[in-house]
């Protein structure tokens, strides 16, 4: 089994020198289900597990091996099963903080190139969504990709309208409408599934992601179901998995997902929002909070129809996430929050007094 073909870098297999002499192989996870995973390696797929050593060694969710990781392990080709005991470090990483868990990181995948930021442009087509799915792949550290998919089911004016609603907040990103049905655009997103290239797909229900999956690989590898009657999808892709296909170039296939809560910070939210954050920066106060101070150029953009509002608050909300992370995870700025809180509250009942 020719490893580079699954996406095997020099940067990976360097890492693994060290340990080839020692009678290790290396391997890819392509799928997981309930603490088993299904794991590529030169000697084909096998199932491996964790030992306790490795469970020991946890102390993050986040170090769970997940789909894209590639994996230290010793296999017993009897029985083609594998223990797998360390995972090599991550180039890059798709996360969102946990559903209904507070303030606990969950990995989707791994050692990915390009995300191909999936929407359907019925009725479900949705702006703001775009922008977390944005903010979350530039903090990855892939490339983005939006892919409009269903492109035959709209007018080509309502086609080239929402094609340049996306332009306008997705700022030097490549966008391409796409249908499966005609075969429109395919052939320029095929460009990013290379050999030993990795692409996954990110997206809510109903996007086409599953139809888009199965065209690209040539077989129904993943079911799909007709969109409900309000537009919005089913869930037809249930769990994670990385599929070799035809071009030599990998897809990861992942769950719909409505709810993306921001994980990491870096620069994401200044790829996001570049507009917004270029015209703070020429606002008359270094300290603007683009409420309702005089000199502000973000409230001049609004009021001239440069900015649109919704991109606005959805800005300070994907922002106040960040910080509600930053602030759960740094007790100190906590505590100086809670005195910030106290002093602003002060400050109010002043203002109240003199009205």
């Amino acid at each position: 089994m020719n490893l580079k073909t699954f996406g095997l870098l020099d940067s990976i297999y360097d890492q693994f020198l060290h340990f080839e002499s020692q009678g290790y192989s290396l391997g890819r996870v392509v799928s997981e289900h309930k603490g088993l995973y299904k794991v590529i390696t030169e000697f084909g797929e096998v199932i491996g597990n964790l030992p306790g050593s490795f469970l020991n060694g946890i102390s993050e969710s986040s170090d769970y091996p997940t789909v894209g990781d590639w994996v230290l392990c010793t296999i017993r080709e009897y029985e083609m099963r594998a223990t797998i005991h360390k995972v090599f470090e991550r180039f890059s990483k798709i996360s969102r903080n946990a559903v209904g868990k507070a303030n606990q990181e969950q990995v989707i995948a791994t050692n990915i190139n390009t995300v191909f930021i999936t929407v359907s442009l019925n009725s479900d087509f949705n702006l703001r969504r775009i922008e977390r799915y944005l903010t979350a792949t530039y903090d990855s550290g892939c490339n983005p990709v939006i892919v409009l998919t269903k492109c035959d089911l709209v007018s080509e004016e309502e086609l080239l309208k929402r094609f340049g609603e996306v332009r306008d907040i997705a700022f030097g990103t490549s966008i391409y409408s796409v249908s499966v049905v005609t075969g429109k655009g395919i052939g320029e997103i095929e460009k990013y599934c290379g050999e030993g290239q990795t692409v996954a797909l990110l997206g809510s229900s109903g996007a086409g992601k599953s139809t888009l999956c199965n065209y690209l690989t040539g077989i129904e590898l993943q079911k799909t179901q007709d969109i409900r009657n309000d537009d919005k999808g089913r869930h037809t892709t249930t769990h994670r998995q990385l599929i070799n296909l035809p071009s030599g170039g990998n897809l990861i296939d992942t769950p719909g997902m409505r709810e993306l809560q921001v994980w990491d910070t870096n620069n994401s939210v200044t790829n996001s929002f570049t507009d917004i954050k270029e015209l703070a920066s020429t606002c008359y106060f270094n300290n603007c909070t683009h409420i309702n101070e005089p000199g502000c150029s973000v409230l001049s953009a609004i009021e001239q129809n440069i900015l649109n509002k919704d991109r606005l608050d959805n800005y300070f909300k994907v922002e106040n996430e960040i910080k509600h992370l930053e602030r759960k995870n740094d007790k100190i700025k906590q505590s100086q929050f809670k005195k910030c809180q106290k002093k602003e509250a002060r400050y109010r009942k002043k203002v109240n007094l003199f009205k």
